[in-house]
């Protein structure tokens, strides 16, 4: 089982950006306590060092789905701001909604698709419908269905409605792929300030020091490649 796991600080302050990175961390964190292997799979630096925009994070294991609930929502990283000692704000907030990176491509085979000859009316149908040179193709997998009667011959009909069906599978496949995008940038615009679903602090002496690192220093030095 795994999940991908989408943080953002939305069009949030600078600070932030500032916040998912230490809300990342704790996460991988926490992750890592509960025996569940993590992979940062895409990351958008912000302005400043040590920012995060939005960060796509895979968690992987038995209990992936409902780890990532227990991170979805609206998180609240409480601390003073980094960058600006006169505001009296502590309350910094980012977004994390599980998503989707693709959607699986339609499969198409002619042994797939049903084709049975039809009539049709219509300029010229006379002829076409006694010899019911028409036809319908239905792709068993999807439902979808198309009726052919453009040309005088059957074959030529029948190599028409398979052409169609495969280009609106294509098509459709295209349409889903196109909407996943789209929805993965909606999450950016979700951010609600308020009302946090979590709320993390930063713990005292270095102890929220990045899992990364520190599997790094237990691991030693990496051999060159």
């Amino acid at each position: 089982m795994s999940v991908h796991l989408l943080l953002s600080a939305g069009r949030g302050p600078q600070e932030c950006a500032w916040a998912l990175t230490r809300l990342l961390g704790r996460l991988e964190a926490d992750a890592a306590r509960r025996g569940l292997p993590t992979r940062r799979v895409e990351t958008v630096p912000g302005e400043r060092p040590d920012t995060h925009r939005s960060a796509l994070i895979r968690i992987d294991g038995g209990g992936a789905e409902e780890f990532a609930a227990s991170w979805t929502g609206t998180l609240c990283w409480q601390a003073p701001s980094p960058y600006r000692a006169s505001t009296g704000r502590k309350n910094w907030y980012v977004v994390a909604r599980p998503c989707r990176l693709d959607v699986p491509t339609t499969t198409f085979a002619e042994a797939d698709v049903d084709v049975v000859a039809c009539r049709t009316g219509g300029p010229g149908g006379q002829h076409r419908n006694k010899a019911s040179t028409a036809v319908r193709a239905t792709h068993r997998p999807t439902g979808l269905v198309v009726v052919v009667d453009t040309e005088r011959h059957f074959n030529l009909n029948r190599r028409i409605a398979i052409q169609r069906l495969r280009q609106r599978i294509e098509d459709g496949d295209e349409a889903d792929r196109r909407e996943l995008l789209t929805d993965r940038w909606r999450i950016h615009d979700e951010l609600v300030r308020g009302n946090p679903t979590r709320i993390e602090r930063p713990l005292p002496s270095g102890q929220d020091q990045a899992p990364r690192q520190r599997r790094r220093q237990a691991g030693g030095a990496r051999s060159p490649r």
